[in-house]
Order: C-alpha cells, then structure tokens, then sequence
C-alpha cells in the first residue's frame, strides 16, 4: 500500500518532468477498469470505466476550480491515483482486466470506419483558413471555441466565480453546462502539455478533433450497448448489427451535431445511451451499478441537462425493479445517492435560477422538425414492433429495452407538448429530444436483428448447409436494406431526412479547395491585429451578417468574446444602422478591422457626420479580395 501510494505521485510527477503528460490518461483509465468487475470483455470494462472516469471528471470540476492547481497534470493525475489505490484497499481488489473478446471486433471496427469516415474534413484541414470554414458551417463552434478556451486557461469551471468569468467570456455561457468543455480542456493539457496549452490560432484545430473525438464516442457507446444488450449472438447477427447501427448514425440527423456545433449535446446523449444500456442489462455487481449510474447522471448534468429527465426517469426504473439488492447496500446507495442529487442538479439549478435557460423552450429557431417525426414515428414503429414481439423471451433485459425505448419516444413527445404549453411550438428542443429517443432506437434495433433466424448446428450436413444460406441470405438482406434505405451510398437520400443529400455527406464532401471568405477575413485579422489592452477590436466587412460571424470568430480566436460581446451580440442587422450602434453600445476606444471598401466608406462617413468619435476611434484597412468571397 505504501509502494502504491508513493508511486500514485511519482509516476506523475516523472511524466511530468519527461513531458510524458499524454501517458497519464490511459494509466488512470487502465488502473480504474482493473478495479472494476463488471461485464465480461476488456472492452466492457473499458467502456465502463471510461463512462466512470468521464461522469466523475465533471463532478471534480468544482474542486478543480478552487483549488490552485487547476487543470495541471501532475495534481490532477496524482489524486485519480490516490482515489484509485483508496478504493482498492477499501474494496480489497486486485487489478484485473479480462481478456479480449471477438465480440469487441465488431464495436471497434465499427467505430473505427464510422470515425475514419467522418475524420475526412479535418485530414484535408491543413491550414487555419481552411479549418475555421468547418468552424464556419455552424456559429455555435465559435461559441464552444471560446468555453473550451477559457476553461483551459482558467482551470476549471468559469461559474464557480461569474464575476471572474466575465472578463474571460460572454455573459450568455457563463452559466451553460461546461462539462464537455472541462473534459476537453483537460484532456488537451495532458497532450498538449500545460506550458503549451492551446490557444490563439492553435486552439481552432484543437478543439475539431476533440468534437471528433466526441462523436466517436457516442458512435462507440452505441455499438457497444447495441453488442451487449442482447448477450450471447451469433456472429452473424453481430456484424449485420454493427451495419444496422453505423448506417443509421450515418443515416439521420446524428452527423448534423458536427456541422452545427453541438459537442455538448453529443458527450450528453454519449452518457445516456450507456446508461439506458445499464439499466437493459444491468451490472452483476450492486454497488459499481450505483456507481456508475450516479456518474452518469453527474455528467449528464454537468453535459447537457436537458436529457436529465429522461436519464433519472431509466435509472428510477432500475431502482424499482431492483430495490430489494439497493437496499441490502444501503450506505453505498445513500452515498450515491446524495452525492448524485447534489451534484447532477449544480448546473440545472444555476441555469434555470441564474441564467433563465427554460425560456429556451418557446424558442421557434431550428431546422424543420419533419426529421424528428420521421425517426419517431418510422424507425421506433419497427423497433417497438420489433421489441415488443420478444417480451415474453426468458431474458428480462428485452423487456426493459423496450421499456428504454418508450421512455426516449415519451420524453420527446413531452418536450414537443411543454413547447406547446410554454407559448410556442416544437421546434428547437424538440428535435434535440428527438435526437435522444433516435440514438436510443438506433440501439434498438437489436430487438429487429435478434429476429433474424441463426444458422443450425448438428441437424445433418443437408439441413445445416440449407438453414445457413437461408439465414445469411436473411442477414445480407437487413444488412444492405438498412444501408440502402439509411442514404449511405448516395444512391438515393435517406428515408429518414427530408433533404437529398444526408448530413454526412454534407459533413465529409465540403469543398475544401478555397477557403470562405469569412475564414480568410478570420485569419487575417488574427494575424494582423493581435488584441490590445486599449482598444476593443470589431470586423466590418459586406453585409451585416457576416460581420457578425466575423466578429464571432475574431474574439473566440483571440479570447475577447467578453470585450466584443456588446459589439456582436443583440444588434440590429442593417446598415448603417449597426455600425453606429456599435459605437453607441461599446465603452471606451474602438478599433474597427475593416475588409470590404464598404465598409471602409460607411465609417469614414460616419466620422465625417460625427467628428466628437474619432477621439476613441481607430481605423484598421485590410481590404479581402472577390477570389474567397
């Protein structure tokens, strides 16, 4: 105990000194699955300390962000360890992995082709232009940018002292859930190295690899929970599963949480589909299930806490059909439990009672909701269908899938009526409902695959050979038909979009050749004018709305999106109405990065009609040409 406890410091501390920070994850994240003795393959137990280690990660922001350190490796690293050798000599457990298992193949492989399908963009990425015209496809990165910016910088979570957070962000997210941007932050100070932690220029391609990164794991936590649900399968129903599942995230609107900037959405619905998986099939052990379920709650809290509901609706459930073994481990439970309830409800309770988040629900901004309805009512028709005919089987865990199932469709629906009742209509958090009950029947449709009939074995070599082509035959029919009918070939569009062409075609085929113009105005300004104390520094380029985004992305690459913040945000959209509002609204001297002859005229003849401005006023010219418009 002593050798360990020592070496839960050393060996940090050594990483450290060899700038060997990128070792220290994996390390803790080995060191917790050997703790752990649930599920039966490596890849269970990495997975579930993965979700452990990621939901308990959000909780100790709050410690991380009053204690001196920070997000510093060393100290972070060194009481993950001391945590873990605690928790071994309480539980009197060895470290122990499993071997692998074949089924882990179909999971990993599935993943990996979804993840190098989607990574395409960013491999042809190679300059800053080019990166911020992905960033550009959807203006909340820019905003997401900027959190995972501040929080590396700051080293923890920016609520925790608001008036400290507004000298580093826009009012607006001081209060938005910022546990993905915490993980990240995190994680990218242990690759990067806390000396050479991102930011100015740099951060951009950072933070699309961690968004990557992101939806790679909520594609691998639904293979993985789509493999584990049914238990025991045959091979063949295994890959024709992997295809089912890959098509069908390639094959609805999951892809468009990457073009529109939603990474926090997509570690949210990472977190409940692993724990609607726990509570189909739960963990043979009491405890680590308690345990799990309270840091999945946590992070689901700290994440993205409109699916809070619905994720504590499926783990009541499980308390219920389970309460007699909660019971018999009582202090764990109440442990659990109260530390859940505080924790889970820090970043609800902020943004309903300090930031007024819930008005959000009347909002009528969003893409059309005939792609909800379509995944609602076309694909859980089949997988209810599907579940429904195999609730008598001897396995209880299809009846709670189909359970899971219902929970994620009515949870949509209530979303889409408290919509209703609040003023407005279904519109932007319904379809961010319905992104939960998708991914949650995308899983399910384990139920339509366990239908397929599995080859025979020792009935005579005749029928063998007959029931094994007539069951492949059956396995390559759903398996092509789910590709075929999911877009993925572009032979025709998905007949769960509206559009022609899917989002992830969308996503992986942009023309990349020349950068947009934004971008390049981006860029340049970054380049050219670094921020300075004096003066707050503003884009005007053609067209009010660009000037918007412009200015969006000028402050996140730069860290001022709190001193640009009454510059951009809440303005008029006409000129030269917003310019002058812009000089009405902002304090103090001002200076304008011009990019467009327009614009250049537009202030000069503002100074000309106002003379008293030129005081406070600075002029920058950087004239863009036509060729990147």
């Amino acid at each position: 105990m002593a050798a360990a406890l020592l070496a839960a410091w050393v060996v940090p501390v050594a990483a450290h000194l060899l700038h060997r920070h990128w070792l220290l994850p994996p390390l803790v994240l080995l060191a917790t699955a050997s703790l752990l003795r649930g599920g039966r393959t490596l890849l269970d137990r990495l997975m579930l300390a993965t979700m452990l280690l990621l939901g308990a990660t959000t909780g100790a922001g709050l410690l991380f962000a009053v204690w001196p350190w920070g997000l510093h490796p060393v100290p972070v690293a060194g009481t993950a360890l001391t945590v873990l050798v605690g928790v071994a000599l309480a539980t009197r457990r060895r470290p122990k992995l499993p071997r692998p298992g074949w089924p882990d193949l179909f999971c990993v492989l599935g993943t990996a082709a979804i993840v190098g399908y989607l990574a395409q963009p960013l491999l042809r990425a190679g300059d800053l232009a080019t990166q911020l015209t992905l960033l550009g496809r959807g203006e909340d990165n820019y905003r997401h940018l900027a959190l995972f910016d501040a929080i590396g910088r700051a080293g923890g979570y920016l609520f925790v002292d608001p008036a400290a957070a507004r000298e580093q962000i826009v009012s607006a997210l001081v209060y938005y859930p910022q546990g993905w941007h915490l993980v990240t932050a995190l994680l990218d100070g242990h690759l990067t190295g806390i000396d050479d932690a991102p930011g100015g220029t740099h951060v951009a391609g950072h933070y699309l690899w961690w968004c990557i990164a992101g939806f790679g794991l909520l594609a691998l936590t639904m293979q993985w929970t789509a493999q584990r649900i049914p238990g025991p399968l045959h091979p063949l129903h295994r890959t024709v599963l992997t295809v089912v599942v890959g098509a069908l995230i390639l094959g609805t609107q999951l892809p468009r949480l990457l073009i529109a900037g939603y990474p926090a959405e997509v570690l949210g619905l990472a977190f409940t589909v692993a724990l609607a998986g726990l509570v189909a099939r739960p963990l043979g052990g009491t405890r680590e299930q308690l345990v799990l379920l309270g840091a999945l709650l946590t992070g689901i809290g700290f994440t993205y806490y409109l699916f809070l509901p619905a994720a504590a609706v499926l783990a009541l459930c499980w308390f219920v059909g389970h309460w007699r073994e909660a019971l018999r481990v009582w202090p764990t439970l109440l442990v659990v439990a109260l530390a859940t309830a505080a924790l889970a409800s820090t970043a609800p309770l902020l943004g309903v009672l300090r930031a007024g988040q819930t008005e959000a629900l009347t909002a009528l901004i969003g893409r059309d909701v005939t792609q909800t309805w379509r995944a609602l009512l076309w694909l859980g028709g089949v997988v209810v269908f599907a579940l429904a005919v195999q609730v008598r089987r001897a396995d209880r865990a299809w009846r709670r899938t189909l359970l899971v199932m219902l929970v994620g469709i009515l949870f949509a629906l209530a979303i889409a009526q408290l919509s209703i009742n609040a003023g407005g209509q279904p519109a932007y958090y319904f379809n961010k409902a319905g992104h939960l009950a998708t991914v949650l029947l995308i899983v399910g449709t384990v139920g339509l695959v366990r239908l397929l009939p599995a080859p025979q074995r020792g009935r005579g070599p005749l029928r063998r050979i007959l029931t094994t082509a007539a069951a492949t035959l059956t396995a390559v029919a759903l398996a092509v038909t789910a590709v075929a009918v999911c877009g993925v070939t572009g032979w025709h569009r998905s007949v769960l979009l509206t559009d022609k062409q899917s989002w992830a075609q969308r996503w992986v085929h942009q023309k990349l050749d020349q950068p947009v113009r934004a971008a390049v105005v981006c860029q340049e300004a970054s380049r050219r004018y670094p921020p300075v104390p004096w003066a707050t520094t503003l884009v005007l380029d053609r067209g009010p709305y660009r000037s918007y985004l412009e200015g969006l992305c000028v402050s996140a690459l730069q860290g001022t999106t709190a001193q640009t913040e009454h510059g951009v945000y809440v303005m008029v959209f006409f000129e030269p109405d917003r310019t002058r509002e812009m000089l009405r609204r902002v304090p103090g001297p001002v200076r304008f990065v011009v990019a467009d002859p327009g614009s250049r005229r537009r202030v000069e003849k503002l100074l000309e009609a106002e003379p008293e401005l030129r005081t406070r006023v600075t002029v920058e010219v950087m004239i863009i040409t036509d060729p990147y418009s």
